[in-house]
């Protein structure tokens, strides 16, 4: 009996080292913009992208909408937002929430103090649990109204770590209406660009230095926000980031990028979505 379990670990290990690595490559904020909408339908069809993050009180929500049913396959997430960072277009919430808004019935622009955006912070406010919890119910009541096929949520510019029971709160939700599909409890890693990756060339370079780091038997996860450089999202931005439409059109062109495609066809990396980690 003695040698049964390292018997097993051995075989445990070799059989990982024959499986390839498994990667999630997330689109997020869907519904924040049409020209986002229409970026990230195109990185799942021609591109690489195997989930979407959709925004439920996001203005293009609707749009949103209706190319995912027009999509069946891709696989969705709620992003929880409990902000509105953008100049020029806003997010108001789908419940009455006050203790969560501006005076203007608007999201604040930060989850944390920013020094661009004094005293418009979540966490410089008197929030209240009950209003999170109640506005958490309203978006992924509405999502799940509107696209059943919801398979997780996930925080969207990290909302969760506001505070930790706003985090214990987002769990609990999650298990109550069966889309708990934690990554991190499954064992998936996050990764990001190994490199500089401010214009499109330096993603692709760092995205497939990226590539060459995944190892035999693990599962990563990788985010990034496609977008298309129209005149609409030329004019949506906040102050610290006023590149968005070049940033993002660059994450599209990525996603779609044939070096991209071929690499992982040679590497053997197997694409996967939120609802795979399930199988």
């Amino acid at each position: 009996m003695k040698y049964i379990l390292p018997i097993l670990l051995l075989a445990t290990s070799i059989l990982q080292a024959q499986t390839p690595p498994r990667l999630i490559v997330r689109g997020d904020d869907m519904g924040f913009s049409h020209a986002g909408n229409e970026a990230l339908i195109k990185s799942y069809k021609e591109g690489i992208e195997t989930s979407i993050e959709v925004i439920v009180p996001s203005p293009w929500f609707p749009e949103a909408v209706k190319l995912l049913r027009d999509n069946p396959a891709v696989d969705v997430g709620i992003h929880i937002a409990l902000t509105s960072e953008w100049e020029n277009i806003k997010y108001r919430p789908v419940s009455a929430c006050p203790s969560l808004t501006d005076a203007d019935g608007y999201f604040y622009p930060m989850i944390w103090p920013n020094k661009n955006y004094p005293g418009q912070s979540l966490t410089e406010n008197k929030w209240t649990l009950a209003d999170i919890e109640k506005e958490l119910r309203a978006q992924i009541g509405l999502a799940l109204k509107k696209i059943p096929r919801i398979s997780h949520i996930s925080a969207h510019m990290g909302c969760y770590d506001m505070d930790p029971e706003v985090k214990k709160l987002a769990k609990r939700l999650a298990v109550e209406y069966k889309i708990d599909i934690d990554p991190a409890e499954r064992g998936v890693k996050g990764i990001g660009y190994k490199g500089p990756h401010q214009t499109f060339e330096e993603k692709v370079s760092s995205f497939l230095a990226m590539l060459e780091t995944l190892k035999p038997g693990e599962t990563y996860l990788f985010v990034d926000h496609p977008g298309l450089n129209t005149p609409e999202l030329q004019a949506i931005f906040h102050i610290g980031y006023e590149n968005v439409a070049t940033d993002r059109q660059g994450v599209t062109d990525l996603f779609m990028d044939k070096r991209i495609r071929e690499a992982i066809r040679r590497s053997g990396v197997q694409l996967i979505s939120y609802a795979d980690l399930r199988k």
